[in-house]
């Protein structure tokens, strides 16, 4: 029977996500041009979300019409500039976490440039203790900072309710480019970066072990992109 991963070369893992990438509705020039300068701006710009997960979140908020999203993690506001442009039929609120502050002058940057203080409120600073303040629910909430993080942030927005009854949760680069997997899994993983990376996939197992495990919520793990996790409460 097929599994559910393909497997691809890396040449052929390019093409097909060049494939998938042509199949799907583009994204904007906005993301475009953004997603080019943030490649063109810092070297760990492989970081940043895809123009294929673009057009996903684009496609996931136009699907779930969420009034409030919440993000951690905020890079150079990409994908806040796509929960903004494909939530404008419902005016939503959405706030974002970020604690470095390079990302937060470059978020900035993008929040101004593109009109996004409207509806885009940053919050700087550590992303635990800044979850501790959020107040309400949020129908989306998209995890992409620090992955040994992750297991504290999911912990902190389930106990303190953060999520909406019907809402979602998704975590990314929960593969941490394969070292989650095993630390054999990916020959092509530069050396400058296998340390950080090995690290990430041991918080991530741990992480992936209490969203198993914890009763409270649904999960499914997607071999999609770096890997994909989707988190919602149970149904009961």
């Amino acid at each position: 029977m097929l599994t559910s991963v393909l497997s691809f070369t890396p040449e052929m893992a390019e093409k097909v996500t060049e494939y998938c990438t042509k199949s799907s509705t583009d994204v904007s020039g906005q993301m475009n041009e953004l997603w080019d300068w943030t490649v063109g701006e810092f070297e760990d710009a492989d970081k940043m979300s895809s123009p294929l997960q673009g057009s996903t979140m684009k496609f996931l908020a136009g699907l779930l019409k969420p009034k409030r999203i919440l993000e951690i993690g905020c890079f150079t506001g990409y994908s806040a500039l796509a929960w903004y442009e494909s939530t404008k039929h419902v005016n939503a609120e959405i706030i974002t976490l970020e604690l470095d502050p390079k990302m937060i002058a470059a978020s900035r940057r993008t929040f101004e440039k593109y009109g996004l203080n409207d509806r885009v409120k940053m919050i700087e600073g550590d992303a635990l203790q800044s979850l501790k303040k959020l107040t309400g629910t949020f129908d989306l909430i998209f995890v992409d900072a620090n992955k040994d993080g992750y297991e504290a942030y999911v912990k902190s927005i389930l106990d303190q309710k953060l999520l909406s009854p019907t809402g979602l949760i998704m975590a990314d680069n929960i593969f941490a480019r394969g070292m989650t997997i095993s630390t054999d899994s990916n020959p092509l993983l530069p050396e400058k970066t296998r340390a950080y990376w090995t690290a990430n996939g041991k918080a991530l197992r741990d992480f992936n072990a209490f969203c198993k495990h914890d009763g409270r919520i649904d999960t499914v793990l997607l071999p999609v992109y770096d890997g994909l996790t989707l988190i919602k409460w149970k149904t009961e």
